[in-house]
């Protein structure tokens, strides 16, 4: 799973930013929504100039999942740091707390309002921010949604932070081969409306139908709510629930942190095994002290820096948001737009006792 572009990815964060990060991840989708919403909301989307110039001065505004989170702190710094390149400028607004979607509903119309350029908004609810959303864009806001996506017509742009089918099956993958492909498993997840996770447990439950996951058996998925004592206590729950348990998987940084921290001091450590999606500073000492053998993450502050690149691209008249156009991110490279307006940040990047201390972020 790890690349040089991964690791060059990481170092250059490393330079930066030495703190734990703590994933929070948003919103929830069924295939109505996304139906009810793929087709209707970008009405002018206009023919794409890749030629165009990059406007500045331009206002970018980003509206994360919850401020004040280390995960979104670090993904908007790389935002913030990628329009003063442009020379466009910055704003982060946003609710306190993980879960207060009526509160993004709500800074999503004052942005509007106050007439920002673009904004920049990982979402609590896939289908809640639409109708906020889809007002702004018909004031001529650009809209761009990372870490965590709308229904496809809500949004112009969603950056993604790799493939969601990569992410979600490699993690089953990691699992398998902790497990010797055997035993029973749970998944710990974050809300039970979270866009991404439930996509990806989607991918995770599709990887177990494989022959070679035949004797392990998925028996419960747990919701932590991106709380750290929530998070410890389900951990705690599912053992004393399944007294057989041989393997988790939390694809949050928040739930494997409170995970690892539980299994750490508990008899199940070295027994159970956990793996999802981590950041090196939260789970260095859980490595080191063998509780966990391996986990997996992308950059957040190059998926902050691409939706920056994505929203200016957009401002500017370079991309619309349809399928095959292309736009230059600074160093990051040049990027492709995919089906239903998602850009892929890149591949994760597995960390382990070999390769850990190479990493702080």
């Amino acid at each position: 799973m790890s690349t040089p572009g991964i690791r060059q990815a990481c170092a250059a964060l490393a330079a930066t930013v030495s703190l734990a990060v703590a994933l929070t991840a948003c919103g929830g989708t069924t295939k109505k929504s996304v139906a009810d919403d793929d087709g209707g909301a970008k009405q002018s989307h206009g023919k794409a100039d890749p030629n165009a110039p990059t406007k500045k001065d331009l206002t970018v505004a980003f509206l994360p999942k919850q401020v004040n989170n280390p995960y979104f702190t670090v993904a908007d710094k790389g935002g913030e740091q990628a329009l003063k390149e442009l020379g466009s400028s910055y704003k982060e607004v946003g609710p306190s707390s993980a879960t207060d979607t009526s509160g993004q509903v709500s800074y999503v119309n004052t942005l509007t309002q106050q007439q920002v350029d673009s904004i920049a908004v990982s979402a609590q609810d896939p289908g809640a921010l639409c109708t906020a959303l889809k007002q702004a864009m018909q004031n001529g806001i650009k809209v761009v949604t990372y870490d965590s996506d709308t229904n496809a017509g809500c949004r112009d742009v969603f950056v993604s932070q790799a493939s969601a089918e990569a992410l979600g099956r490699s993690q089953v993958q990691l699992l398998g081969k902790q497990l010797g492909y055997k035993g029973e498993i749970a998944i710990l997840s974050a809300a039970q409306t979270a866009t991404n996770q439930n996509t990806w447990i989607g991918f995770m439950k599709d990887e177990l139908k494989k022959p070679r996951y035949k004797n392990m058996k998925l028996v419960t998925t747990a919701y932590g709510n991106d709380d750290a004592q929530q998070s410890f206590q389900q951990t705690q729950g599912l053992l004393q629930e399944h007294p057989k348990l041989a393997g988790i998987i939390s694809p949050t940084t928040v739930g494997i942190k409170a995970a690892a921290q539980y299994l750490s001091g508990s008899k199940y450590k070295g027994k159970v095994r956990l793996t999802g999606l981590g950041t090196p500073d939260d789970m260095r000492r859980y490595v080191k002290n063998g509780t966990v053998d391996a986990f997996e993450l992308w950059d957040p502050a190059k998926l902050g820096a691409l939706a920056a690149h994505a929203a200016v691209a957009l401002s500017s008249g370079q991309i619309t948001g349809q399928r095959g156009e292309t736009f230059k991110a600074g160093g990051l490279g040049t990027f492709t737009i995919g089906d239903k307006g998602v850009v892929d940040l890149g591949a994760p990047t597995v960390f382990d006792e070999g390769n850990i201390d190479r990493y702080r972020f």
